[in-house]
């Protein structure tokens, strides 16, 4: 392989004068060479000693890059031993910055895993419920169980429609007056958020970590999802309601409802493009003005 002067190890006095890079940014870095083909599909990539040496950065922060992209499938067979692989076929995996959308299943897991390999762990979430992001954090719990990402803290803030509101959806066709699916709702947001809260709050016992978990109520149904992760990251699809029957009570009914787990998940990162990097900035404003204004204390009980 051809190797750009740019992207040549540095060695001695020249390491010191670079500023210092953080993890997320040899990610970058290492990305856009696994895109662009500088990195081939199959090489074997340098060591970590030797990405240190070249990016100024402690070997930690050179694992967590590479944890990153693990997570994103660009690379396979990463540990402490051996140099990790460029995966077979890159260009097919799911997530990343330049990845094509996905359904929010797929490409919701490996980018809150990614968010993990931090020290410091920030996920804002404005959602109908909290079952995707649910769902999502089993990854990195599942990690840190087995020690391969260890955060120092963790602060969770989820954004959730109000109790007390007349749904936008899901509602019963033929319009409302009927509670039944207002209260299956319900159900289903409380629940989905006491297990998110319960398994994060879990982490103070069991590993040492500060977890803060926050929820608090909207004054409306957000016709989108949005979640923010480390102030860099922002994922974004849209509610699309469908018509579809529930049994409730033995009885086929049917509502207008939005399934949002097949809601097509949109990435945008903050970096060199003004575009990506203006959108993830305005994110940030929109939630923080719903947090901090007209949403209000939520408690997750059906009473």
């Amino acid at each position: 392989m051809v190797v750009d002067p740019e992207h040549t190890s540095a060695h001695g006095p020249k390491r010191s004068q670079r500023p210092q890079r953080t993890h997320q940014q040899v990610a970058d870095e290492l990305r856009a060479r696994i895109r662009s083909g500088a990195l081939r599909s199959g090489e074997r990539m340098p060591t970590q000693a030797q990405l240190a040496d070249e990016f100024g950065v402690e070997r930690g922060a050179v694992r967590q890059a590479l944890r990153i992209l693990q997570s994103e499938q660009l690379l396979t067979n990463v540990s402490k031993g051996s140099p990790a692989t460029v995966a077979s076929d890159p260009a097919r995996a799911l997530t990343g910055p330049q990845a094509p959308p996905v359904p929010t299943t797929v490409g919701l897991a490996p980018r809150i895993a990614a968010a993990f390999a931090a020290e410091h762990v920030e996920i804002d979430a404005v959602c109908l419920t909290s079952i995707s992001l649910t769902l999502a954090i089993g990854e990195p719990l599942r990690q840190i169980h087995a020690g391969r990402l260890k955060p120092a803290k963790v602060d969770v803030r989820v954004l959730l429609p109000s109790r007390d509101i007349d749904l936008a959806f899901p509602v019963p066709v033929g319009g409302r007056g009927d509670d039944w699916v207002h209260g299956r709702w319900l159900a289903m947001r409380n629940a989905q958020g006491q297990v998110l809260q319960h398994n994060l709050l879990a982490l103070r016992a069991t590993h040492g970590i500060d977890v803060h978990v926050t929820f608090r109520a909207l004054p409306f149904t957000p016709p989108v999802k949005l979640y923010l992760l480390n102030g860099s990251e922002a994922l974004f699809a849209y509610y699309t309601l469908t018509r579809r029957e529930a049994e409730i009570d033995h009885e086929q009914r049917e509502m207008f409802d939005a399934q949002g787990s097949q809601s097509m998940l949109f990435s945008f990162r903050q970096g060199p493009g003004l575009r990506d990097t203006t959108f993830v900035e305005q994110s940030h404003l929109w939630f923080n003005a719903l947090w901090e204004t007209i949403s209000s204390e939520l408690v997750l009980t059906n009473s």
